[in-house]
């Protein structure tokens, strides 16, 4: 259920932009406060001990609240700025309060870590702290002064580009890390 649930967020999140293009003239805001809440709810329910959960989920329920008792149209347009905020919080306050996010993620393959691999995984981390502050930054000025088909195209095809550039060119990087590490060694 928690992967049919994961499932249908990041499917909901690669169609929102486009949902929202093409939406925003037929469908009330209400309705997408209420789709997109069901959504966190029911993930907020079943993941109940992943990290971030309960405050992330309660932030994106606070929007929806908003977005279904102000009905404003506009609204819909931050939640990929909301979303960016919520990642950049994720990765940020991991770093501050460790260990970083990719650390754990790199933990779940390699529980032993060399040093190198830690202080890789902290940079990584940082790095998309900065991707999601960047991103946001610019999905705000968007919001601001941009078209609505503009908005269109950058958060539903220029952004998920953008973090898949960064994610092979984060494995290229990690794999002459390792290879670098191995010689050391």
């Amino acid at each position: 259920m928690s992967k049919l649930l994961g499932l249908l967020l990041v499917v909901a999140g690669l169609l929102y932009p486009f949902a929202v293009y093409f939406g925003m003239e037929h469908l009330s805001p209400r309705v997408f406060a209420l789709l997109l809440g069901g959504l966190w709810l029911a993930r907020a329910l079943v993941q109940r001990g992943k990290p971030g959960n309960r405050w992330m989920a309660g932030v994106a329920l606070g929007f929806c609240l908003l977005l279904g008792l102000a009905g404003e149209p506009e609204l819909l347009r931050w939640y990929p700025v909301l979303l960016n905020g919520l990642l950049l919080a994720l990765f940020g306050l991991s770093l501050k309060f460790g260990p970083p996010l990719i650390e754990r993620l790199a933990r779940l393959s390699e529980p032993d870590l060399p040093d190198v691999a830690v202080r890789y995984t902290r940079r990584v981390t940082q790095v998309w702290a900065l991707f999601f502050l960047a991103n946001g930054l610019v999905v705000i000025a968007l919001n601001l002064w941009a078209p609505l088909s503009w908005w269109t195209l950058y958060t539903g095809l220029i952004a998920y580009g953008l973090m898949g550039l960064l994610f092979a060119g984060e494995w290229l990087v990690r794999q002459r890390v390792r290879a670098g590490s191995r010689r050391v060694a």
